[in-house]
């Protein structure tokens, strides 16, 4: 998980400064306070001086695209004319979250008529707003006194849709193969995902990932942390050692191209072409990490875990595998990936039998997910270069008592509607057969990212 990052701008007008200067201390105190509020709740701001003018705006957006901010937060300290802002705000990549609050709670008729100026910038707002929908600026916006509610909770929120939304668009994905063949949902050519979404697609030949391989010293020392993170005792020596190098060969390259996830097509890995087996556990510990990951050469989902990583690191890739029609749940596994840093107990390592390729079985992390809410997460293609991003909260149940999944990666997921209902709309919108999985209910955070990404929603 990456910290959140703010660019903090204080919107103002020039004409305050010439007829009353001596009000330009208040104005810079609230916009420290404001600062220091993000910053108690763990938000990383850089703090903009007060602008007034086009060339101010222009000059301080410009410092937060280096900066790297995920957001600018705007604060309107009293009235500003949207023209002076307009431009660079259309301009910048950066998302922007409009902070929409003044410096007193009350103003009633018992307010003194001089506090008009430092609660008047509800209306700068709304001309700044106005511009923005004309300008086909998308934006998010909270509301509220800065003290007496939680806006600044709800705008906290809309910045971690911003990451999302900026991590995402940031995407560099590596793909081991190529994508399974006939495997329709997630099927976007690699130059229009990089077109619509931003994603750019790192293939690498098996026997290039392979240069990697690292001495037969650094497999024990990865063993040997290994042995205090997983339980296991049985596994073949050789199946153990062909696992670790391939594992730490894909994670060397994971780190040289600077991959934000990975996918592999299991199917391509033939023991021949370059990696001895495939590495499933190494996508498992890369989720762990925080380094995205989908199957089957699934760029889109891979990208998508990824991004929410860096902002919820309790997350996984995961396929809805079979109904519970009794119990209302659905079973979640896949052929050995999750993140290990999300089961119930001490994960464990297994021989997992590979018969579809001629690659030697590998070592696989099994467990079972840990009880709690979570969020089922998924972008689905839709017609014309559409996107529909679907959140859909579930309960997580582990499978204590019960031995029969033991070389699994699993878990079951009980929907909050009926599951037959729940199945029926998923697919209705579209939803793919790989997603990610997120803990805690992070719906309204994703349909404010949806928003801003011009996405359509839906949660179930």
């Amino acid at each position: 998980m990456t910290k959140l990052k703010i660019g903090l701008l204080p919107l103002y007008l020039e004409l305050y400064d010439e007829c009353a200067p001596e009000k330009r201390s208040d104005m810079e105190l609230f916009a420290k306070q404001i600062a220091e509020e993000y910053e108690k709740r763990g938000v990383k701001t850089e703090r903009c001086e007060i602008c007034r003018i086009e060339t101010e705006f222009a000059r301080a957006i410009e410092a937060l695209e280096k900066a790297g901010a995920d957001a600018i937060v705007t604060l309107h300290l009293a009235y500003s004319p949207s023209l002076e802002s307009a431009e660079a705000l259309a301009k910048t990549k950066l998302p922007v979250v409009v902070l929409d609050t003044t410096q007193d709670y009350n103003f009633g008729i018992d307010q003194k008529a001089e506090a008009i100026m430092f609660n008047h910038g509800i209306h700068g707002v709304q001309d700044m707003c106005n511009l923005f929908v004309r300008n086909g600026k998308r934006f998010l916006i909270e509301a509220g006194h800065w003290q007496k509610s939680n806006v600044i909770e709800r705008s906290i929120d809309a910045i971690k849709a911003c990451a999302i939304i900026q991590k995402l668009k940031q995407s560099r994905v590596g793909l081991i193969g190529e994508p399974f063949k006939g495997m329709g949902d997630f099927a976007l050519p690699f130059d229009k995902m990089k077109e619509l979404l931003g994603i750019e697609t790192v293939t690498a030949s098996q026997s290039k990932i392979m240069k990697h391989a690292p001495k037969q010293s650094k497999i024990e020392d990865e063993i040997e942390i290994d042995r205090k993170r997983f339980l296991f005792e049985n596994i073949d020596k050789k199946i153990l050692d062909l696992s670790m190098s391939a594992g730490l060969a894909t994670r060397t390259w994971i780190e040289e191209e600077k991959l934000s996830a990975f996918t592999m097509n299991f199917m391509d890995i033939d023991g021949e072409s370059g990696l001895p087996t495939p590495p499933f556990l190494e996508a498992s510990k890369a989720m762990s990490r925080g380094t995205g990951y989908a199957g089957e050469g699934d760029v889109l989902t891979a990208a998508l875990t990824g991004s929410l990583l860096q902002v919820f690191p309790d997350t996984t890739f995961t396929e809805m595998f079979c109904p519970d029609w009794e119990g209302n749940k659905i079973f979640l596994t896949h052929m050995g990936e999750m993140n290990i840093s999300l089961t119930a107990e001490k994960p464990e390592l297994f021989e997992k039998p590979f018969p579809y390729t001629s690659a030697t079985n590998p070592a696989v992390a099994t467990g079972c997910f840990k009880e709690g809410s979570a969020t089922f997460v998924n972008l689905a293609p839709g017609p014309n270069d559409t996107f529909t991003l679907i959140a859909a909260p579930v309960e997580l149940c582990d499978d204590k008592g019960s031995s029969n999944f033991k070389n699994t990666a699993r878990g079951w997921a009980k929907p909050q509607k009926e599951l037959s209902v729940f199945l029926k709309e998923y697919s209705i919108c579209g939803g793919t057969h790989h997603l990610a999985m997120s803990y805690g209910d992070i719906s309204g955070i994703l349909e404010k990212a949806a928003l801003l990404a011009g996405w359509n929603f839906k949660r179930i």
